[in-house]
């Protein structure tokens, strides 16, 4: 079991680098400010949902393995990088303008919850990144060091989810106001091609 002390020092670090700016808090910005703050949280509940699967990976000694291959990482990086780009050429052909009777669209929430697992878990680097990072704050000496694993990844799924959910309620604000208007609109779907765009080259240039 993890002490109080180094779950409070965990949950603290994890806090800043959720903070920081990457690829999984400019996916949520850009998401939410397309599609309202409630679609954003669905984006944070489905990027949340696959740190389960990487701490998961971590615990069980999987990381390692997928560590260890070259192609297993270029595959999974790529097929990220492919996606982001999908999202990008849609967030590019996106109409800027609204008929008068037309409503501001909504994306379903089972789909941007998926869209946020699969932006997870497509990127290799944070399998990667939980390998090298979780084991440092567990000890043979506190039980078995798995279940250590399992408590840092959902402390790291509590703080990315208090940081993201803040990130979603506040640009979803923000773009709820632009929604109805067509320069807005046009820019804010531009920006986000842009920026999913801009991912997906850093995602498959990037190496282990």
């Amino acid at each position: 079991m993890l002490s109080l002390q180094v779950a409070l020092s965990f949950f603290g670090i994890a806090i800043v680098l959720a903070l920081v700016p990457g690829p999984d808090n400019l996916f949520v910005l850009m998401q939410s400010a397309m599609w309202g703050r409630k679609s954003g949280l669905c984006v944070v509940l489905g990027l949340c949902t696959g740190l389960i699967v990487h701490t998961a990976a971590v615990a069980l000694g999987l990381a390692a393995v997928f560590a260890a291959s070259a192609t297993a990482f270029t595959v999974l990086k790529l097929a990220g990088a492919a996606y982001l780009a999908y999202l990008a050429w849609g967030a590019f052909r996106a109409r800027g303008h609204l008929d008068a009777h037309e409503k501001i669209p909504r994306r379903a929430a089972g789909t941007l919850y998926r869209r946020g697992i699969l932006m997870n878990l497509s990127n290799p680097k944070v399998s990667l990144f939980f390998l090298a990072f979780l084991p440092q704050f567990t000890s043979p000496a506190r039980g078995p060091v798995a279940l250590q694993i399992l408590q840092l990844g959902a402390l790291f799924m509590l703080a990315a989810l208090l940081v993201f959910g803040c990130i979603a309620f506040f640009s979803g604000l923000f773009g709820r106001h632009v929604q109805r208007s067509p320069r807005a609109r046009r820019l804010l779907n531009r920006c986000a091609g842009v920026v999913f765009l801009g991912l997906a080259v850093k995602l498959a240039l990037s190496n282990r």
